[in-house]
Formats: C-alpha cells, structure tokens, sequence
C-alpha cells in the first residue's frame, strides 16, 4: 500500500472510531435521547477535526504499529485527551456547559477503539504470522537492555532466523522470570547443561559493557558444547550506523586478548601531528600502514609513505585516497638502506615527525640471514635517524620489540641494537628520538594467528612450537595508537613499553582459533614441533636495567635508558660484511646484552 493510501485508509477508519464513540456513549448513558441534537451534532465534528489535528501532532499515521510499544500508547492517550478536551470547551462555549459523563465514556471508548484497532495488527502479526519451523532455537547471554532489545527484535522480525528461547544471566534477581516471554533460565555457569536441556542450536553474547577478561570466561564455558556462539557489533560500528544491533558477528580472538581498549589523548596527538608534514617508514608494512590510517584521523599537512616495496604503498596509498580525497598524500619508493636517498628524502620533504617501521621481523629467517638483519635493522634505522637529525625533524619515534629484552635472537638483538643507535642519537642531537616496545601483534604479517588460520583452513594440524610457550598480544589498532600517544609523550631519549596485559599461552590461543572456526581438536589437531633456534619460551618488555615504576599513561610505561657505546656499533658495522655468519649471530647477540658493567670494562680496556 503507497504512503497516500495508508494515510487516507487510517483517517477514514479513525473517523468513523470517533463518530461511533460519541454517539454511543451518548446512546449507553440516554438511550431515549435523539442523535441528532444541535450540541451532539456540533460536539462530534469537533472532537472529529480535534482528533485529526492531534493525531497529526503525535504523528499516529506516520507510525510503524508492527513495532508499537509504551510510546505509541501514550501518543494516542495524549490525542485522545487533547480532543475530548476541546470538544469540552467548545461545549462550554455553545451551552454554558459540559457534558462530562458523556465525555468520559467518550474518553474511554476512544482511546480503546483507537489503541485496540493499533495494536490488534501487532498481536495478529505476533502470534499468527510467525515462522518458526526454520528458526534456530538460541540463548541470549545478558538480560539487559541490550539483551532484550535483540530478543524483542527477533521475535518481531519474520525474516530473523534466530528464535530466542531464554535469557542467561548471572543476577539471580532475574531468574524465573520473564521478559517479553522469553524465561531467564539461568547463569553462566549452567550454560553447558541448559543448553542440552533446551537444544539450543545457537548462542548471541549481548553485554556490551562486558570486558575482555569476562567475555573470555564467557566463551570459555560455551565452548564446551559445539554451538556457534556469537556476539553484538562492537559499539562504534552501532554507532557509525554501519551495522544493525541485530547483526551479529563472530567472536574473534582479539575480542578474548583479557585487555580494555585504549583510550586516547587526543589533545595531545593533535598538538604534534595536526596540521605538519609526517613520514612514515614501512608504511606498507602491518603496522606502518595502520599508523598511517590513525595519523590521517588527525589531519596532517601531509602524509609521506615511504616503503620499499611498491605494491604494499600502493594498496595503503589507494585506501587513504578513497576514504580521504582532501588529504594530501606523498609516497616515495626506496630502501632505508640507502643511506642517500634519506638524506635526499628527508632534506627534500623536511617533516615534522618520523615514524620508524621498517624493519626485518621474522625471527627464523634472521638467524639463517642475519647480515640482512644487520643492514636493515641497524644500518637502516641508522640511516633514517642521522637523515632526520640533518634535517631537523622534531621527532622520531622508532617502533621496537620485546624480543629487544635479553634477546637471544638475531631479530631481537638487532632491534636492541636499533634502539641504541635511536638513544645514542638523542644524546647528540636537537631532535627528539624515541623508542616505543610492545610484544606480538594480532593478524601482522608472519604472526602467528595468519599461519593458525591457514593451517585450519587447511584441515590441520595447527603446529605449536612448545605447550608452555607464552606471548604478549595486542591488536594492530591497539598497537599504532599507543605509538601515537608514546610520541606525544616524547621527551628524547626513552623506550616506552606498552601495556601488553596478560600474556597468553600459544596451545591456549590455538585452541580458541579451532573452536572459533567451527571445529575441534579431534577435527584440527595440534601437533608440537619443538622450539626453533632463537626463540624464548616467554617474553620480557623490560630488563632488570631498565625497570622504572613511572607510568606515563595508563597504558605506557618509560624504561630507564641504559648507557650506550657507539662505538662498538659502529665497529659491527665497518667489519660485519666481512666476517661469517655465525661470527656475526654471536656479535650481535653479545652487543644487545651488553651490561652497564661490561661497558666500564671495555672503556677500561680502550
């Protein structure tokens, strides 16, 4: 029915609604009484055009009344009584009087006629047009205000495929009872048994204001039985409008990580990123190009990508001109390795803030390649903080790793020794150098959790090095903001290290991936394939040298800055292209570790 239509069939219908409600409440009180008195006759036309002119101000034909609740009842009561009024008064004006009990019985078969004839559609639709047979039989875990919104949509919603058969929810106050006729059943802890009770086939997570730690307990008890368990949008996609509440989407690993997501000083970031020329190393790079999406929220002057590899530059140079057009975005093609063009780039382009994160990564391939390691994570960090400092940018903040701590990796000790060269630069130059620490990143290129999913994908097995090897996560979002705010924070010469919350255990997020996906460990198996060469069987984010208690933010720490030798880099550097490989792994690892009183000693030795 066009819009027209239905507004011309529901005046016509309300209409008629009021015409029978004066006239027989007059006939009910005086049945002897003719219907067709001067002040019947006056009283019906007015409280008629009165109840067209309030349901236009309550908007009652502009309602969806499939959908009709409290509000759309106190729309009617409101015009209902607004009419009666005037009719009132214009009784009052005709005959000095008013005929109250007529008024009232008016009143009453008015509101009744018209809410009942609303709400007749509702309970209709409701209870007779309802198709369940293909409907999965689901728990809705959170019987609160979210909680029920998603039951009452689904239960309005022909089209929704979930059946809501009761609510989980650990307030005792609410079990046995009912909300728009779904039972409260029971708590978290009963969820295993209930759901064989009730055969449920599905299972929605709807406490937003849930955190991370209980979610993780929460899903931890669906995943004893195999149903598919899901979770409301996250709240900025309701928001943003991009989603529906009753959307569901599945639980990912980052949602199970125990941590809070990370709030941000704005105000801050804006100070030394709005409006100035920023670089990016990497930018191509997982976390470079996540960098770069969260510096564009913040309007720079400019946006320089610079990566060796030009696909990857390419894709988050596209990207950021698609969401962004007004931005003004530079993209440079070269290798931090190439010591002139930085000098050319950075002398050329003069930013004002320089995010470092090129780097090589990949713990295996550096200890069979670490001349590579070398050139890039130390010669190339190198290169890219002496260009900076030429060209008097304001600040560098290099992205470092916890495999930096103690390291006993090529990777990690040539990002150790990268940080050296970014603390020893600050020592003698105008510019601001920073390094900012955090352990794995959830979904980066070369983790763990793309090689999980592939290897699911694939039928299995999941390969885990060791049972009780643990790690730091945090997602790439996470990640890049903190770098922001470290910067912000910059003072010269620190390693901040971020909050990386509880560590998690490898076999602990394998075996979530494989439930996540749909299977179990009978389906997927996971097979344990032994430490490789330069792996620890747990991560440190700072050494017993450079422990601070100051908290800089409630998500970043600064460490103490240990001293450092560069000469003794710079010897690494003019020998390392001319010694072996294994003297070169040994090097490196000796140079990372270096202790305060070993510095002394050598000093001594000079």
């Amino acid at each position: 029915m066009t819009y027209k239509k239905r507004i011309a069939s529901l005046v016509l219908f309300d209409s008629f609604i009021v015409m029978i409600s004066i006239y027989l409440s007059n006939f009910i009180l005086v049945p002897t009484s003719s219907p067709f008195t001067h002040v019947l006759i006056v009283s019906s036309v007015v409280l008629l055009v009165s109840h067209h002119f309030f349901a236009y101000i309550y908007k009652l034909y502009k309602r969806v009344w499939k959908y009709s609740s409290m509000n759309e009842l106190y729309a009617i009561v409101m015009a209902v009584t607004f009419s009666v009024i005037i009719t009132g008064l214009a009784q009052t004006f005709m005959i000095q009087d008013v005929y109250f009990r007529t008024l009232t019985i008016t009143w009453m078969m008015h509101i009744l006629l018209i809410g009942g004839s609303r709400f007749s559609w509702r309970m209709y639709r409701d209870t007779y047009m309802k198709h369940k047979k293909d409907r999965k039989r689901t728990f809705i875990i959170g019987a609160g205000s979210a909680g029920t919104m998603i039951a009452r949509q689904l239960k309005q919603n022909n089209e929704a495929k979930l059946d809501p058969i009761g609510f989980i929810d650990d307030d005792l106050r609410k079990h046995q009872l009912e909300i728009f006729g779904v039972p409260v059943l029971g708590s978290v802890s009963e969820i295993e048994e209930l759901i064989h009770e009730q055969k449920i086939e599905h299972i929605v997570i709807a406490i937003p204001s849930l955190n991370r730690q209980r979610l993780n307990q929460i899903f931890q008890e669906c995943s004893k039985t195999d149903v598919k368990t899901q979770i409301l949008p996250r709240m900025e996609d309701l928001l943003l409008g991009t989603v529906e509440v009753n959307q569901f989407r599945d639980v990912g690993v980052e949602d199970l990580l125990g941590r809070e997501p990370v709030e941000l000083d704005i105000d801050g970031i804006a100070d030394y990123i709005s409006n100035k020329t920023v670089l990016v190393t990497g930018a191509g790079g997982s976390i470079g190009s996540e960098i770069c999406r969260q510096i564009s929220r913040f309007t720079p002057k400019e946006l320089i990508l610079l990566g060796h590899g030009e696909n990857s530059i390419y894709t988050i140079e596209l990207e950021l001109r698609r969401k962004l057009p007004d931005l003004k975005i530079t993209t440079e093609i070269s290798d931090i390795q190439d010591r002139k063009k930085m000098f050319e780039i950075m002398a050329h382009r003069t930013p004002h803030v320089v995010f470092h994160a090129a780097a090589h990564k990949h713990v295996p391939l550096m200890e069979r390649n670490p001349e590579e390691a070398v050139k890039n994570n130390i010669i190339g960090t190198k290169n890219v903080a002496e260009a900076a400092d030429a060209a008097h940018v304001n600040t560098v903040v290099m992205i470092s790793t916890d495999k930096a701590v103690n390291p006993t990796s090529v990777m990690g000790a040539t990002k150790r020794i990268a940080e050296m060269v970014i603390q020893h630069m600050d020592l003698i130059s105008k510019t601001r150098f920073v390094a900012v620490r955090f352990g794995n990143v959830l979904g980066s290129r070369g983790s763990v959790i793309p090689l999980f999913k592939q290897q699911i994908k694939n039928g299995g097995p999941v390969t885990v090095t060791h049972p009780d090897m643990v790690r730091y996560f945090m997602t790439i979002p996470e990640a890049s903001r903190l770098v922001l705010q470290a910067g912000a924070l910059a003072e010269g010469g620190e390693v901040f290290v971020l909050d990386m919350g509880e560590p998690v255990k490898i076999i602990d997020l394998a075996k979530n991936l494989i439930k996540l996906s749909g299977f179990n460990e009978e389906d997927i198996p996971i097979v344990f394939t032994g430490m490789r060469a330069g792996e620890k069987m747990y991560e440190e984010l700072l050494s017993k040298e450079e422990r601070h208690t100051e908290q800089v933010h409630p998500m970043i720490y600064r460490g103490k800055t240990p001293q450092v030798n560069i000469h003794i880099i710079d010897e690494l550097i003019e020998k390392f292209q001319c010694e072996t490989t294994e003297w070169l792994r040994a090097r490196v690892l000796d140079i990372a570790n270096f202790r305060v009183s070993q510095l002394k000693a050598y000093r001594a030795a000079k």
